[in-house]
Order: structure tokens, then sequence, then C-alpha cells
């Protein structure tokens, strides 16, 4: 039986300073736990066949099908602030590039995989935890309509992990657009490598803006294009609630995806500072800085691309400058446009933005649930006021914004039913809530229960439907289970 993959590769065919040739690792004894069968079908693979024992082998890594040309891709990053000329697959191989039904190219890679010669004395592997973690997240960021990675398969390996303690080992197959990041051009900027610099970026432009190809200024608009894809980006983050933890320029993905799920998490109590990752100790990546965070690693792509706007240093910066000074308000007309939707908004007016600011601030202050807020002011819509009052310390708050809110609402010709569809339609009742995802990862790292997996996966797929039977999914953690910490599990 031959397990066809219908790799069309570009990536390796670019000179071999862009990435290593490496195999993943083999590993004991490949278990499936979770193909992802709708996407496969999208892949134009053979789900049956990936779910047996040689589909499996080749999930983990143990075979390398063929037409595959394994790579482990080169790229820097500033993490933190702190720039490090060299990181790269320190742990993820990319088998190659397939066209999907859409005639979308997309990267299959494998994640876990054994070492690279990126790894800078790590194993290369992952644990199941980690594994569980970016499966449900990145499908559940899919079905909210968030640009993103996604997630094929998810594989133990039959070997254990030595973290803090030993843990089960896992692969995870996901599929990019492409896996460029800031980072990458960030690795030939820093070794002054200018013609590797165009070589990618013509890579880019070809892949992810084939559009610009014909521009007066192919690189100017490149730069361009991206800064509104991340802006558009991070202001769909903010819209449910995500907090990515750890957004360094080697995981800022120059296809405006989300990528590389680490410490990430999604709010529950509204808190514009609210930080989840163990390791961003000086709270760098906070919710509400994250639009911040976003152009600085923006600026970085445009210091890696000033070579290819002129010879002239101070033109060059200056027109980088200007491109750059789109970014803010590109991110908030896409953020205000959101939360306008999520308010039941139909139009613009002065004074929406604060309205909807005293409502921010007033969650802020009474700790109301994020998600769970915005849903429930769509029943309020329909004078059904009861369920988002309580999310409130004190309901008078809401009570005395709702006025205001009700008032303005009245200027719009829409129903109530037509205003609670169409803000259900934007505030998801399910979200992958951190103590969810926790229990989900306990039960399969200490029991091999996938159960729970399968059921969270199964409820996040439907993020807007009120599905009875799951509701207490949307519920917030007690007390005792709020997750206060996540980590980065490498």
């Amino acid at each position: 039986m031959t397990i066809h993959f219908p790799f069309q590769n570009s990536y390796s065919a670019l000179p071999d300073s862009f990435f290593a040739r490496v195999a993943p690792t083999p590993v004991a004894a490949p278990r499936l736990i979770k193909l992802n069968r709708p996407l496969a079908l999208q892949l134009g693979l053979d789900p049956d066949l990936l779910e047996t024992p040689e589909g499996a082998a080749i999930l983990a890594g143990k075979t390398v099908p063929a037409g595959a040309d394994p790579i482990a891709m080169a790229y820097a990053g500033h993490q933190f602030g702190q720039f490090v000329p060299q990181l790269g697959d320190g742990r993820a191989i990319l088998l190659g590039e397939v066209i999907d039904k859409d005639g979308v190219r997309r990267d299959i890679q494998l994640k876990g995989s054994g070492p690279t010669p990126f790894s800078r004395r790590g194993d290369g592997r992952a644990a199941l935890g980690p594994v569980l973690r970016e499966y449900i997240v990145s499908e559940a960021m899919y079905a909210l309509g968030i640009p993103t990675t996604r997630s094929l398969a998810a594989v133990v390996t039959g070997e254990h992990v030595i973290r803090e303690t030993a843990l089960p080992g896992a692969v995870l197959t996901r599929v990019a657009s492409s896996h460029i990041r800031v980072g990458t051009f960030q690795f030939f900027a820093v070794r002054r490598d200018t013609e590797a610099i165009r070589q990618l970026a013509d890579h880019v432009i070809a892949r992810h803006y084939p559009d610009l190809r014909q521009a007066e200024r192919p690189y100017h608009a490149l730069l361009a294009a991206v800064v509104a894809r991340q802006a558009e980006l991070i202001a769909r983050w903010l819209l449910v609630g995500f907090i990515h933890g750890v957004m360094n320029t080697d995981n800022s993905s120059i296809s405006g995806e989300t990528i590389d799920y680490g410490p990430c998490a999604f709010m529950d109590s509204y808190n514009p500072g609210q930080v989840f990752s163990s390791i961003d100790e000086m709270g760098r990546y906070a919710y509400a800085n994250q639009p911040r965070i976003g152009l600085w690693n923006l600026t970085r792509l445009a210091e890696c691309l000033l070579p290819l706007f002129s010879d002239e240093q101070e033109k060059a910066v200056a027109e980088a400058q200007d491109i750059l000074g789109a970014f803010s308000d590109q991110f908030s007309a896409a953020y205000q446009a959101g939360l306008r939707k999520k308010v039941g908004l139909f139009t613009e007016r002065d004074g929406d933005e604060a309205l909807i600011e005293d409502l921010l601030d007033a969650m802020a202050k009474n700790q109301a649930d994020f998600t769970l807020t915005f849903r429930k002011l769509g029943e309020a819509a329909g004078d059904d006021a009861a369920d988002v009052r309580a999310q409130f310390m004190e309901p008078a708050a809401f009570d005395e914004w709702a006025g205001r809110w009700r008032a303005r609402i009245a200027l719009e010709p829409q129903t109530a039913a037509e205003r609670q569809a169409a803000m259900h339609a934007v505030n998801p009742m399910f979200i992958p809530r951190n103590h969810r995802v926790e229990a989900v990862i306990q039960a399969a790292v200490n029991d091999d229960d996938y159960a729970p997996f399968e059921e969270l996966v199964k409820v996040l797929a439907r993020p807007f439907e009120d599905q009875p039977d799951y509701a207490a999914y949307a519920d917030p953690p007690l007390p005792d289970q709020r997750v206060l910490q996540t980590f980065c599990g490498t």
C-alpha cells in the first residue's frame, strides 16, 4: 500500500543557505490520536489510508513518503526583544508542499520529529500536552474564522521525552500557507546577504502576494501587504480575547496567519493587562500590548527590506516609515469595525467608540467574562438582559451602560431578532477555555484517555452555535479551576 502525497516543493529549491536537509528521526511505536479528516481531503490526501498504521508512521516521521524533501528552515529572531542570530526549526521538519483543492500551496510540517542542526542541544521532540494544545487551539481559531496554521494530525510516539519529568512523546502534523517568518528575513539581514533577502522576498511575493509581481515597487508593496494582514490579524485576536503569549519575530508569519501556539490562551474575565505565559515575566506580550508588538515586529521586517528599497539609506528609511505608519489606522479600523459588530451596531456614528470603550471599562472593573458578556449581549438586544447582567459583579454598572446602548440601537432599523442573529454570528459561545484544555491534557497524559479531547474538539468546531447538550463548555472556570499560567512546552 502506497500513501500518496502530491508534493510540489518550492522552498527546498531555494539556495542551501535557506535550510538544512534533515530527515525525521524514527520513533518506536507511533499511534494515531486524531486525524483531521476534512483537512486531509482538502489537501488531496486519503484519510482512510492516513488512519492506518502505515499512515501513522508517516505522520510520526518514522516513514518519509515518496516525493518529500525534508528540510529544517533557517531563521533568526528577536525573543522578548533580544536578538538571536540563529534559531531555525529545532524540532520541526518540513516534509514538503502540496496544492490543496482551492489551488493554495500548503506546507506539511512535522513538529516534534527529532533534532535538526538548529536544535541548540535540544532533543527535537515534543511532549503530548503541547501537541494537544496546539491541535485544539489552532482548530478552534480556524472555526472562529481567524487566519491560522492548522492541525492535520496528532500522533503519540511510544517514547517518552524528558522535561521536568518523563512525559509521553507526540508529533503534530501542522499545515500552513508557509512557515516563512519575520525572523527568516532577519536571518539573512544580520549576515548582510542582500541577494538572499531579494530571493526570499521574491519567493514570498510569488507564493503569498502574486498580484504584487507587477507592482512598480514590489518590495515596498510587499511590506505594505504584510503590514495590512498583521493589522487585521491582531485585531481579530483581540476581538475574541486571544493572547498569543510569545510574539517573537520568529513567531510572526509573513503570510498573516497565527503561528506557533505555545503559551497561548483565551481570557476569561476581561483584563487588558492579562498575561498567561510563564516566560512573559514583564508582560511584554499582554493582551492589550499585542498591537504595539505587532508594529514592533513589522518594523524589524522593514529594516531587513531597506536594501531592496533604495541604495540611499535615508530615503529607504523614510519610505519604510511611511508604510509602517499605516498600521495604526489599519488596526484601529479593523478593531473598531469588529467591536461595532460585537455590540450590534450596523452603522457608524459619532460617539460609538466612546460607548464601546465604556462597556469595556465596566467589564474590566466588574471582572466580567469577555466571551459570555458579548454573547449574552445579543440576548439583551431582545430585552432579555438577565444573563448579561449576571456577568458583572455590580449589575447596575451594566444597566447604566445599557440605557445608552438601547438608545443608540434604536436609531437603526433592524429588528431585535435580526440584531441578535448578527451578534451571535460574531460573538462565540465556545472558546478553548484554559481549564478545559488543561483537563483534556491531564486525561490524555495521565490516563491515556482521549475522549475528553475528542469532545472538546467537536464542540469548538461550532463556536457560534448554542449546542445545549454541551452548554457546560461555555462556563467560565470556578475559582479552583482557574489557570493562571501557561507554558511554552519546549
